[in-house]
């Protein structure tokens, strides 16, 4: 389970958000939804270990990650953290196949038949020696999807990874993750400012400078 406590991002004295707790557990999918600016991101980053909240703690199974070493963070990272991108950020000298097997070349493991059955659980099943340029958009983020997952991580963020997809196609993405996510039992956070992306999350919440709390049904 994942677990914020009262956990706060402040610049100077002017907080991005402040006392927000949450707990997510394994094979849920929450949905934070906020205005342009309420630092979704940053939350994001802060729940990763890749930025320092300004107090609050974040724990994973017990594990208080915002006091980890650096070299601790990295290693937790690896092997329980997936992270889906806007921007897909999918390697573009690399294959598919070698993109999505990134999270487990990291930890040591080749394991060409787990990059397989990905590929095929996404839709991608056949592509795996295709270069990046020949996907579509709608493809190139079920690689990252994949990638997300193929290690089993125990927590899944995204951050609003249909912003650069199409309608059709985002509706699709998030049927994609949803089911991934519920599937393997991994608790998954993600942020968006789409509703109809939001709406396949089990539940909805808005970040505000000063929390955390229940969406209001219709808002985005």
């Amino acid at each position: 389970m994942l677990q914020l406590t009262d956990l706060a991002k402040l610049y100077g004295d002017t907080p991005v958000f402040d006392h927000v707790n949450l707990s997510v557990a394994p094979g849920e999918m929450v949905a934070v939804l906020g205005d342009s600016g309420v630092g979704k991101s940053t939350l994001l980053n802060c729940i990763a270990g890749l930025d320092t909240p300004s107090r609050g703690q974040v724990t994973l199974d017990g594990t208080d990650i915002t006091h980890l070493p650096e070299p601790d963070q990295a290693r937790w990272r690896r092997a329980r953290l997936g992270f889906v991108f806007q921007a897909f950020h999918v390697l573009p000298h690399l294959s598919v196949a070698d993109n999505v097997a990134l999270p487990l070349l990291l930890q040591g493991r080749h394991d060409e038949a787990r990059v397989a059955q990905m590929l095929a659980e996404v839709g991608l099943e056949g592509l795996g020696e295709r270069a990046p340029r020949t996907l579509s958009g709608g493809q190139l983020q079920r690689v990252a999807i994949a990638r997300a997952l193929v290690h089993r991580p125990a927590l899944v963020l995204a951050d609003e990874p249909t912003g650069n997809l199409d309608p059709d196609t985002a509706e699709r993405v998030m049927d994609l993750l949803a089911a991934q996510v519920h599937a393997q039992g991994s608790a998954c956070v993600l942020v968006t400012h789409s509703a109809t992306a939001a709406a396949r999350a089990d539940r909805r919440l808005r970040l505000t400078r000063h929390g955390i709390a229940p969406a209001s049904e219709g808002r985005a």
